[in-house]
């Protein structure tokens, strides 16, 4: 069986509403000879005349009458469906978003973001999901809504991307470490014994490419897959920490923070998302409080103090 022209479902739909080729014609801006020929594809895909001569007029036919209801419905539920998504009620919004991130932005950022959320849509919810790799498959197969991370070539070229700021590395000790009462120089970093961070487990990172033009190397004596548990163990011990400054703001709080001493290149943390979310009213007004979230806490007067 020949498969139905939907496109003809909104020229159905003026002709039984009008009663009329010529009229219906005039409010399609079609021609009355083009109208016709759209009334005989009609009557052939529904076999029946749906218009028949009554005098000088046309009348619905019964089946017609009963399509009318049905097809003005139909339409309408489809141009509701190509039409752009109105502006949703956030007090009504009901609804959970899975955000995969690392334990240190929930720890600098989930209070922002949270109160903002509760403030304005108080039925949403926040699953924050740990980010153990860079895979992008998560956001393509819809099972989080929104990532943080730094974009690099491993990325799927059909993610969406926003930055929300530019970081840079710093040197973290515990309170009252021997390295808190001096400058810091090249030797007395290399010097010193360091936890580093990884993921899978490399020893050699961000900060061994920022050290390498100088002919530098740290001596790295454990390795954590994140930056919260970095800091756990410099706080405990004589270990050094290398970590992001603004991403670390309230971790590193009570610790001594210094400036590296050689140049190491800013690096910019963005919001991932899949693009199949771009219209949702919802989507994008979470992207806007993860973003306006970032944009409050980092302009507080304590976390740029406490970036070295």
């Amino acid at each position: 069986m020949p498969t139905a022209d939907l496109n003809l479902l909104p020229t159905l739909d003026v002709l039984l509403e009008e009663g009329s080729v010529a009229s219906a014609a005039r409010r399609l801006r079609l021609s009355t000879s083009a109208m016709s020929r759209a009334l005989a594809r009609l009557r052939e895909t529904t076999g029946d005349p749906l218009l028949v001569r009554a005098g000088r007029g046309l009348v619905l036919t019964p089946r017609a009458e009963q399509l009318r209801a049905r097809v003005c419905q139909v339409v309408r539920e489809a141009e509701a469906v190509l039409r752009p998504a109105r502006q949703i009620n956030l007090s009504q919004l009901s609804r959970t978003f899975f955000i995969r991130t690392s334990e240190g932005f929930v720890e600098n950022f989930g209070a922002a973001l949270l109160s903002r959320m509760e403030k304005e849509a108080p039925r949403t919810r926040v699953c924050f999901m740990s980010k153990a790799d860079k895979d992008s498959r998560p956001l393509r197969e819809g099972t989080v809504d929104l990532e943080t991370g730094v974009v690099d070539e491993s990325l799927g070229p059909e993610v969406r991307t926003l930055a929300l700021f530019a970081d840079r590395f710093v040197g973290v000790v515990r309170k009252g470490h021997p390295l808190g009462k001096v400058k810091i120089t090249r030797s007395l970093y290399t010097e010193g014994r360091h936890v580093s961070v990884s993921r899978k487990g490399f020893e050699k990172g961000l900060v061994e490419e920022a050290m390498e033009p100088f002919g530098l190397q740290r001596q790295v004596s454990a390795v954590v897959g994140g930056f919260a548990t970095a800091l756990s163990l410099a706080r405990a011990t004589d270990l050094i920490a290398t970590v992001p400054a603004l991403h670390t703001g309230v971790l590193r709080e009570g610790m001594h923070s210094f400036k590296l001493p050689f140049p190491a290149p800013p690096f910019v943390v963005s919001l991932l998302w899949h693009p199949r979310l771009d219209a949702d009213p919802a989507h994008s007004w979470l992207r806007d409080c993860v973003r306006e979230a970032c944009a409050r806490e980092l302009a507080r007067p304590s976390r740029s103090s406490s970036a070295a």
